[in-house]
């Protein structure tokens, strides 16, 4: 079968990424155009990739030699591109989020729906890392019993001197929202997010690090810390309490080394080497599920779900307290 030919709207850094990822180590596709909101700098990222280039995003979405789209721009672009690739009857892959708000995203749903088929796949990568995986056989597997308690950490090394407190959950702790939802395979109840001292890491005003907490409509109690200046390392982990054992994510293979008197574990310092593999079957899972007609990974609903959740959290934040997260009927067609 011939290879499915991809068009990428948002040659940022995520994006010229995907090209490399695409184009050099995955099969059964190819990124054979690009486009970006700021028309200039698209081109020039299509003749550094020698695939053609679009002054216009839409007239890439439209242009029948495209099969599938990837979307890497800016969040507030997000809901345009995509349900331009949705009226085109196109495939499109959109990074998180799927839009910046969860009615955004819901104009996405309802355009899927009117429709009559998925189209839309979102990058919620961590679905597709071993340890999530692992964890996912062994709730399943009923063999230590119901979950009962979370505990998360998402940490960074820094972040722009530009983030602000809202940035920890919109652009941070979403991952955890997401792949958490899936991993106990239900929706949350209600959302709080608190501040503990701040470190002096960071940009001044900025509370870091943050605690979000949320309890899924069953009970399950999880807490997430997020801590994004901490000037170590990347790092990730989740612990799962449950009543006959407690399971924890495992550690990545990262090398030991020797070196200044210690010895140590060496550590990731960003997403893109932590989740590489992740990555990687992501975007393979995507091209195979697209050439064979579906869509096989988190949707249009997940990420409608996802938004409406960061929403509760942030107003949580805002009011310092307890917000209930109340989501819209599920329509049949997102139901697993």
């Amino acid at each position: 079968m011939a290879d499915l030919r991809i068009g990428l709207v948002g040659t940022g850094g995520i994006g010229r990424t995907h090209i490399e990822r695409i184009n050099t180590k995955l099969q059964g596709g190819k990124v054979v155009a690009c486009s970006d909101p700021a028309g200039a700098f698209g081109l020039s990222v299509a003749e550094k990739f020698g695939i053609k280039g679009f002054e216009n995003p839409i007239d890439m979405i439209n242009d029948p030699e495209i099969d599938a789209v990837i979307c890497s721009t800016a969040d507030a672009f997000h809901k345009e591109y995509v349900l331009a690739s949705i009226a085109a009857g196109k495939y499109i892959f959109c990074e998180k989020p799927l839009a910046a708000k969860a009615d955004e995203c819901k104009e996405i749903v309802e355009a899927e729906l009117k429709a009559g088929k998925k189209y839309v796949q979102v990058g919620f990568m961590r679905r597709y890392d071993t340890g999530y995986l692992q964890l996912k056989a062994a709730i399943e597997s009923g063999e230590f019993g119901e979950p009962l308690l979370l505990h998360c950490a998402h940490r960074n090394p820094s972040v722009p001197e530009d983030w602000d407190n809202s940035m920890a959950v919109d652009n941070s702790m979403v991952h955890e929202i997401d792949v958490l939802r899936w991993l106990l395979g239900e929706d949350y109840a209600t959302a709080e997010l608190r501040y503990g001292k701040s470190t002096n890491n960071g940009p001044e005003g900025l509370h870091d690090p943050q605690i979000m907490i949320l309890t899924t409509k069953s009970g399950v109690r999880i807490d997430v810390e997020s801590f994004v200046n901490n000037h170590k390392d990347y790092d990730i982990k989740c612990e799962i309490v449950c009543d006959g054992a407690v399971l924890n994510m495992p550690e990545p293979n990262y090398i030991s080394v020797s070196a200044g008197a210690q010895k140590g574990r060496k550590q990731y310092t960003d997403c893109f080497q932590r989740f590489a593999d992740a990555y990687n079957t992501e975007f393979q899972t995507w091209i195979n599920a697209t050439k064979a007609g579906y869509v096989d990974g988190p949707d249009a609903w997940d990420g409608y779900a996802c938004q409406v959740c960061a929403a509760a959290v942030s107003k949580a934040r805002v009011e310092q307290t307890i917000v209930d997260v109340v989501y819209d009927e599920q329509p049949e067609m997102y139901k697993k």
